[in-house]
């Protein structure tokens, strides 16, 4: 896996999509969700972290942040931005680098849709479980079906290639390849992979809704009518019926307790 995502990542400008406008409805939004699970003192595992864009600005907050990325390249300007962060090179699927429960939040903000198998994705949230703190959580982000068929289908006019190629189901449902860098989820399928790592939701949000679906017009918006458009998918970020249609859903869970608290499925 990390050779493909090395010559992905030394060619592909991570930073340059999150600073866009439809990546900093991603960012803002998925940050308020952070801070609303962190406490001071917390320590932080950022999986899957990238060239730190989220590592480092909580790190800046006072949050004991430790990051972990395969890709060398991402490394590198990671620990060239800010050489004080605790920064390692590692897989999601083995964190044994960690002790069991020894944070308080776990990101994993890339590793869940560059993992194409169930199997490597049940891995690395059983992995994130083990070294989560039993009242602390684990956010999660999934790749959505719909917006792979919409966007690369249907706007980019790849959509009879894709049916010729049986790229997709009788249901629409993306097939997986082993080569592919991406894989493609709907709700149903987090869900079960929830139930099978003994992890229970606290809460589900769309981090960027339609943003990417929106990306010429959020660019013609002035810097209020943007603010508007944050506030917006802030509000509505949780509506069951706006779920998995952006490009984006961000799973918040935690170990199953003892007993069933239905306020908090």
């Amino acid at each position: 896996m990390s050779t493909k995502l090395d010559l992905y990542y030394n060619k592909f400008n991570e930073e340059k999509r999150l600073n866009s406008r439809h990546g900093q409805v991603e960012y803002r939004v998925s940050m308020h969700y952070i801070h609303r699970f962190l406490k001071p003192g917390d320590r932080i595992l950022d999986v899957g972290a990238a060239t730190g864009r989220y590592s480092i600005p909580l790190f800046e907050e006072g949050y004991d942040v430790t990051a972990l990325e395969p890709v060398q390249h991402n490394l590198g300007r990671l620990k060239a931005k800010k050489p004080e962060l605790p920064a390692y090179k590692g897989d999601a699927r083995k964190l044994k680098r960690f002790q069991d429960e020894s944070f308080d939040l776990v990101l994993l903000f890339g590793p869940m849709y560059h993992l194409i198998s169930r199997e490597d994705k049940l891995q690395a949230l059983k992995e994130a479980k083990r070294v989560t703190r039993k009242d602390g959580v684990i956010l999660s982000a999934y790749v959505m079906n719909e917006y792979s068929i919409l966007t690369y289908g249907f706007r980019e006019q790849h959509i009879l290639e894709i049916l010729q190629n049986n790229r997709v189901d009788s249901s629409w449902r993306v097939r997986p390849d082993a080569e592919d860098l991406y894989d493609y989820v709907r709700l149903e399928d987090i869900n079960s992979l929830n139930e099978d790592a003994g992890l229970e939701r606290v809460c589900i949000f769309s981090p960027d809704g339609p943003a990417n679906h929106m990306r010429r017009e959020l660019n013609r918006l002035t810097e209020e009518e943007f603010g508007a458009f944050v506030s917006y998918q802030l509000s509505v970020a949780e509506r069951p019926e706006l779920l998995g249609a952006g490009g984006h859903l961000v799973d918040v869970v935690r170990k199953q307790s003892s007993r069933n608290d239905s306020r908090e499925q």
